[in-house]
């Protein structure tokens, strides 16, 4: 039957809907929700729904015209009912209606991919309409993840201009990420919450987009754009609570006992949280399945590359007597061995804020199975250094405890930062807002913000700032305030500071790979002097080893001695006191040093070193200002041709070993020791 014949009907009889507008029996059609489908030339919905007190359930909408009756669903077993809508369209709005033998509900999809808003209907979501246009990215390396926070109302916005920042204004703002160097957008929760103003932890339907930053395929073209500028893009998600406001699934078909929040819900005191009495039931298979199938959706539907999950402290705990919640823990542990095992390499980070290496060991070992965890460990020293009034009361101690903390031993499983939307708000505010209160913009201010940002992208981790923290943002987050873009212009040396220290954390011009390493010696404290310096490398050798020196004192040191870990010149690729920067700078330090045999902090060489006021700087003896060339034969990248490399070519000799193989013949021959030879170093350099 033709649409047009059928809505024809439809205006003559709404009862003659019941029997041409559906299809008797249960849905054949896999999903829980609402798919659109299509057997031959019939087009129509699927609907499936968990409603275990129903004793009737119906679908309505402006496919029947809202119809309460001629859409019944038809029972499944296992509290599920379904039916096959043919003639429904993707973009039909609808609901639920259920019949619990004591009330008649309306309700929200639990599932449903779109609604027009938190109190409005559900609307059906064609998911294979988009089209992807970068299908080859792939998720980067954890070790070459930088992170940028980002919350969608307010970062596209521009002040003065009415109605809260969308996904499309934020597509425009991808080259400019892209410039900056980042290699990862988080996305502060995003899914639909009451109103179009919030920080987005109040979820009130966890599959949806908030109306007011755009649809689901919004959400999909500005990740296939950030995909196509090779950035990927990270989802901020809230299990820990739901709502508490706006919420359908509050005793979605009917109330639970003692009056709580029904099926989706705990029926004790283990559903009370800091945000109301809406945690859900993680015993519940279902609702375990509600969330665990959340995660997929945004990892497999919208190729997302990881997962920011918020608060799981109260997923794996709740107020006594109950202590800890062993369905909550094990819900995490299944959770990341489902995206281990149908999303490789994608991210799982928590926020748990407790310093706990179980939630970043592998679920085999006991852990939670999470790949990172945001690291309170790293925020409170390095904030504390930089936001002390007087040089006395930076502790380098601290700095150093700070510097070189890890879980179980693996760098990447922290995140470190100075700012997120949590330490910005809250009773803080921005870093230099916090240093010079009223006066975010001081010399003072601004030196010792980027000091603290210099040892963020030169400590062991995953790095992470919060948008705007590049052109000295001040004042405190609001999430109805859009991001300031005009200090854009008046501190772009400051966001030119940030993308060299991007570049070189993330070793984009190749001489600073060791900051991308796990090999970290914190050989040098001076707390007097409020200087430490550290050595960073991958696998060591030109290229590879990193020195950093940060002075946290307000003093200027003309010929301070640190221990090198390597004999020779040293490069300052980086030096926050660069007038390039900000002119107010001193554009004080060594720009060349040369190493002296003269032992000093436990290494054998050491070198003289200008550093200027609340300054760090980074050192390589790979100059960057040339192309990096490789040197061919030094098989150990230890900076020389020597009779290592020559017993290592040796012990290849006449084999296809393409590691050793010079001139690419397939063989480890003569010709492959004559252009070892032809680079010949000697020992001393």
């Amino acid at each position: 039957m033709k649409l047009r014949t059928l809505l024809t009907v439809c205006a003559i009889g709404i009862g003659a809907c019941n029997t041409l507008g559906a299809q008797e029996g249960p849905s054949q059609i896999d999903g829980i929700g609402a798919f659109p489908y299509q057997t031959g030339s019939t087009r129509g919905v699927s609907f499936r729904v968990w409603a275990p007190n129903a004793v009737e359930a119906n679908v309505l909408g402006s496919f029947n015209f809202w119809n309460p009756e001629s859409h019944p669903l038809f029972p499944e077993g296992d509290g599920y009912w379904s039916v096959q809508v043919p003639y429904a369209l993707p973009g039909t709005q609808y609901k639920f209606r259920f019949d619990t033998g004591d009330q008649i509900l309306e309700r929200n999809d639990a599932r449903a991919f779109d609604v027009t808003n938190s109190v409005g209907n559900s609307v059906v979501y064609d998911a294979d309409a988009y089209e992807w246009q970068n299908t080859d990215f792939q998720t980067p390396d954890f070790d070459d993840l930088v992170i940028y926070e980002m919350h969608l109302g307010t970062f596209g916005t521009v002040p003065g201009e009415e109605g809260v920042g969308t996904l499309q204004q934020s597509i425009e703002y991808l080259d400019y990420l892209k410039d900056l160097g980042v290699s990862a957008i988080e996305l502060m929760p995003f899914h639909e919450f009451p109103g179009d103003v919030s920080w987005g932890y109040n979820p009130s339907h966890i599959y949806t987009i908030e109306n007011a930053y755009g649809g689901p395929d919004d959400l999909k073209r500005f990740v296939d754009e950030a995909h196509g500028r090779g950035i990927a893009v990270l989802a901020d998600l809230v299990f820990s609570h739901i709502g508490p406001n706006d919420m359908d699934i509050w005793q979605y078909d009917g109330p639970g006992s003692n009056g709580r929040g029904g099926i989706y819900f705990y029926d004790d005191d283990r559903a009370n949280t800091p945000w109301g009495d809406t945690r859900p039931n993680f015993n519940e298979p279902n609702v375990r399945d509600w969330i665990r199938d959340n995660v997929a959706y945004w990892l497999g539907e919208f190729r997302m590359d990881g997962i920011r999950m918020d608060g799981t402290k109260y997923i794996r705990m709740s107020d006594p007597p109950f202590g800890e919640l062993p369905e909550g823990w094990s819900l995490l542990q299944t959770m990341n061995n489902d995206v281990d095992a149908s999303f490789p390499r994608r991210i799982m980070i928590a926020e748990d804020l407790g310093s706990n290496p179980w939630m970043t060991k592998d679920t085999g070992a006991g852990g939670a199975g999470f790949d990172s965890q945001w690291d309170a460990m790293f925020f409170h020293p390095i904030r504390g250094a930089v936001e002390a009034i007087n040089d006395s009361d930076r502790s380098m101690y601290s700095v150093r405890d700070a510097i070189g903390f890890n879980y179980n031993g693996d760098p990447t499983q922290r995140v470190i930062y100075t700012e997120s939307h949590d330490e910005v708000a809250n009773g803080r505010a921005r870093v230099p807002e916090e240093i010079d209160p009223g006066n975010a913009t001081s010399y003072f201010a601004k030196k010792r913000s980027t000091l603290a940002a210099g040892v963020v992208f030169s400590t062991p981790g995953i790095p992470m700032i919060f948008q705007g923290q590049e052109f000295l943002e001040d004042e405190y987050f609001r999430d109805d305030v859009p991001l300031d873009w005009e200090r854009l212009e008046t501190f772009s040396g400051i966001r030119d500071m940030y993308a060299r220290l991007i570049e070189l954390r993330r070793n984009l011009t190749g001489s600073t790979k060791g900051l991308k390493g796990f090999g970290l010696n914190v050989h040098h404290i001076n707390d007097f002097g409020k200087v430490i310096g550290y050595h960073r490398w991958y696998d060591g050798g030109v290229g590879d080893d990193v020195v950093v020196l940060a002075n946290f004192s307000n003093t200027t040191w003309t010929n301070y001695r640190i221990g090198m870990p390597r004999s020779g010149a040293w490069y300052c690729l980086f030096n926050s006191d660069d007038q390039a920067y900000d002119p107010v700078f001193g554009g004080y330090g060594s720009e060349v040093i040369l190493t002296q045999d003269q032992d000093w902090d436990g290494m054998q060489d050491s070198a003289v070193i200008q550093l200027a006021p609340y300054s760090i700087m980074i050192f390589s003896q790979s100059d960057d200002s040339e192309p990096v060339e490789e040197l061919v034969g030094d098989y150990n990248d230890d900076g020389l041709v020597n009779g290592i490399d020559l017993s290592l070519l040796l012990g290849t000799w006449g084999t296809s070993s393409t590691l050793y193989d010079l001139d690419d013949d397939g063989i480890i021959s003569g010709s492959d020791l004559a252009r070892l030879l032809a680079n010949w170093s000697s020992q001393d350099g």
